[in-house]
């Protein structure tokens, strides 16, 4: 098994890292298909407390996409520092190349806004090396979901003030 690790994410919100972080980890559930349901259609929790270490919920993609669900697992949290880890245990999204992927997310605090990064882990199967074309549509991805999610609490500035 392999590892590679890429930064998905970079990039700089005029949204409170507050906001932002209690939209992503402990409210996905709501928040997702309502301000993104071109990428999320739902969100299930499958175990435990929303947004809790050890709590596992599934992300239904809308039709159309070329996955079905992805299923994640919480394994840290720390709202002091609006940081979560989180691992894709079980999903098509993984394919049959990767073991699990573990992503780290951070909003850091930036006067009025904040910087958010994520950085995945992919664990691969045998000596399966992640393509580059494959980081880029994943960056791609993650530009566009973020950026209708912090247009969506712009427009909306009383959710999670």
């Amino acid at each position: 098994m392999g590892v590679s690790t890429h930064t998905l994410a970079d990039y700089s919100s005029s949204v409170a890292p507050a906001r932002l972080f209690q939209a992503f980890c402990y409210d996905a559930q709501n928040f997702m298909p309502k301000a993104v349901p071109e990428f999320v259609k739902s969100v299930d929790v499958i175990q435990g407390e929303p947004g809790s270490v050890g709590s596992i919920r599934q992300i239904n993609f809308p039709e159309g996409k070329p996955f079905k669900y992805a299923k994640n697992r919480i394994d840290e949290v720390d709202a002091g520092k609006f940081y979560s880890k989180y691992t894709t245990i079980e999903g098509d999204v993984l394919g049959d190349k990767k073991k699990c992927a573990v992503y780290e997310v951070k909003f850091e605090p930036t006067g009025d806004g904040c910087r958010y990064t994520m950085v995945v882990h992919y664990h691969t199967k045998g000596d399966y090396v992640i393509k580059e074309e494959d980081i880029a549509i994943g960056k791609q991805n993650i530009k566009k979901l973020f950026n209708a999610a912090e247009q969506y609490l712009a427009a909306n500035p009383e959710l999670y003030a």
